[in-house]
């Protein structure tokens, strides 16, 4: 079944998920030619490897902590916290707490 985004318009709750956090999946909430929002969900002790996207990024941390691993450090992102990558940036994710963060990328002019 193919996952539904949002419609223009459409109020999408972006609240912090509690107890619903460590079963949650990262969902795509709109992809469009000019840009991609996510829920991304990153447990504790979870890695995404370093990897770059074209578009630029930014991440807005919605609830518990990640580091953000960049070429030459490295950052914490906690709830409330929100950060911004130029596009092609590689960049890797590590789980401190159960996370739940709007990923958003720009694609294209």
């Amino acid at each position: 079944m193919a996952l539904q985004h949002a419609k223009p318009g459409e109020i999408v709750d972006l609240r912090p998920l509690g107890g619903k956090l460590r079963d949650a999946k990262t969902a795509a909430i709109i992809k469009s030619e000019r840009f991609e929002a996510v829920r991304l969900i990153v447990l504790a002790g979870t890695k995404i490897a370093p990897h770059k996207v074209p578009g630029n990024v930014m991440l807005h941390c919605l609830e518990g902590r990640i580091s953000l691993g960049l070429p030459d450090s490295a950052v914490v992102l906690s709830a409330g916290e929100w950060v911004y990558l130029t596009g092609g940036v590689i960049h890797s994710l590590d789980g401190i707490e159960d996370s739940s963060l709007l990923l958003t990328i720009l694609l294209g002019s």
